[in-house]
């Protein structure tokens, strides 16, 4: 594994040439930059979501240049807070270009207990968090074959059950 520090996000979505795709496990997320709005969002209160613009910006510059940005996101149901206002802003992300999906935990079968990011079927991204779940400075990147291998699988197998956005925030 290959410590990246500070935000490697940047950098390596543009080294993507197909797909970015992130599978997302947890029903928290103590993201510092969303700690404001998360509070607005329970409080009822109106967000300009200047605090999402830089992600926003590199999915748009990512997919303009034809690579697919995917996630699937295994929920559990009834849905937390959290997830509650992850589908409240999923509609930007959606906007911007990523093809996001759902999937109730209690359909998902097995899933890892962690996050990761698959890019172009060859390299994985984990996010770093402390043990309070709270982002911690950085990713670690692994190019080892069986790991790449073993997140390509649980990749295909939850695409293929999850729902996308649209059709779940409806249901």
């Amino acid at each position: 594994m290959e410590l990246l520090r500070g935000n490697p996000w940047p950098d390596l979505f543009e080294e993507c040439r197909r797909e970015a795709f992130h599978l997302e496990v947890r029903d928290a997320y103590a993201v510092p930059d969303e700690s404001e709005p998360f509070r607005k969002f329970l409080d009822g209160e109106p967000d300009d979501y200047v605090w999402f613009e830089p992600w926003l910006q590199l999915v748009k510059d990512t997919t303009a240049r034809g690579v697919a940005v995917t996630r699937v996101r295994v929920v559990t149901v009834p849905h937390t807070d959290y997830t509650r206002f992850s589908l409240a802003v999923t509609g930007l992300n959606a906007g911007a270009g990523e093809d996001i999906r759902y999937l109730p935990r209690h359909d998902a079968g097995d899933v890892p207990a962690d996050d990761f990011w698959l890019l172009d079927d060859n390299r994985v991204v984990f996010n770093l968090v402390d043990e309070n779940g709270r982002a911690a400075d950085g990713a670690a990147l692994t190019t080892d074959t069986g790991i790449v291998e073993h997140c390509r699988q649980i990749k295909q197998q939850l695409w293929s059950l999850a729902t996308p956005y649209r059709e779940y925030i409806v249901r």
